[in-house]
């Protein structure tokens, strides 16, 4: 596995497998991988020639910078299991390498980023766009992949590659879960294993609302939801919305979607965990 740390050397190393017109896959993360990179890096080596894995904790998608400061980097870790997995190339840039200058591009994402992530998380997406589409302009992938945990997310890259007419195909690959049920992130390496047991209650509570929505409406079965996650020790909820899978817009009524899903973001203790589940 080569690490390379700028993007000339990176444009340099993946000459060669343009020239033959081998395909790119790119997995972008933010380091302190776990068995959900894991998932998505495998699906790259079986689908492409060459699998370029991106660790960068990008600075502009940080509305707090607290969160920015206390995210885990596992550095060592994560080059070791990279090793192990297979991937051609570490894509490992500073700070100014991937902004040389200030990004101060806007962009557009109609109503997809007015709710949840975007409401709650100011500028959130704006951050995500803006180190995404230059990974995409490094790289030049044929597919990226990205975990459906992230679920506005995936859609907000979609929209993304659309409305600036990137020619990459975007991978969504299903959420990987620890055995209690809760969604792997980095973000779990910094609950204590009492936290960890209680945010595993998180998809207990998801999947309990499954046997219900027959007899609420959507806005009633969120209430429920947000009000049995409250009752558990350690979890505070921020917000959950069972929204249109297509326009993330939330629902009054079941039949206003063939793609009902719903997505939470609940603090356990001053870590923010966030997943989803679909309701047909």
């Amino acid at each position: 596995m080569k690490i390379i740390r700028t993007v000339s050397a990176l444009n340099q190393a993946l000459q060669p497998v343009r020239c033959n017109g081998d395909s790119i896959g790119l997995v972008p993360t933010m380091g302190a991988l776990h068995e959900g990179h894991a998932a998505l890096i495998r699906k790259s080596i079986d689908e492409n020639r060459c699998t370029v894995v991106s660790l960068f904790v990008n600075p502009t998608q940080f509305n707090n910078q607290q969160d920015l400061q206390l995210y885990p980097r596992t550095p060592e870790a994560d080059q070791q299991l990279l090793e192990q997995l297979g991937v051609d190339l570490l894509f490992a840039p500073p700070v100014e390498e991937v902004y040389p200058e200030p990004d101060r591009r806007q962009f557009d994402f109609g109503l997809l980023d007015k709710v949840m992530e975007g409401a709650y998380r100011p500028g959130h997406f704006n951050g995500v766009a803006q180190v995404v589409s230059r990974l995409f302009s490094f790289v030049q992938p044929d597919k990226a992949y990205f975990g459906k945990k992230d679920f506005q997310q995936l859609a907000i890259v979609r929209e993304m590659t659309h409305r600036l007419q990137i020619p990459v195909e975007i991978v969504a690959v299903p959420t990987v879960r620890e055995p209690s049920g809760l969604a792997m992130s980095s973000r779990n390496l910094r609950l204590t294993p009492r936290q960890r047991e209680n945010a595993s209650q998180i998809w207990r509570v998801l999947q309990n609302s499954l046997l219900h929505q027959g007899n609420f409406t959507p806005q009633e079965l969120a209430a429920r939801v947000a009000d049995e996650i409250n009752n558990i020790p350690d979890l505070r909820v921020e917000y959950f919305a069972i929204v249109d899978g297509y326009s993330l817009q939330p629902l009054t009524s079941w039949d206003e979607s063939e793609w009902p899903v719903g997505c939470v973001a609940v603090y356990c203790g001053e870590v923010r965990l966030i997943d989803n589940i679909r309701y047909r």
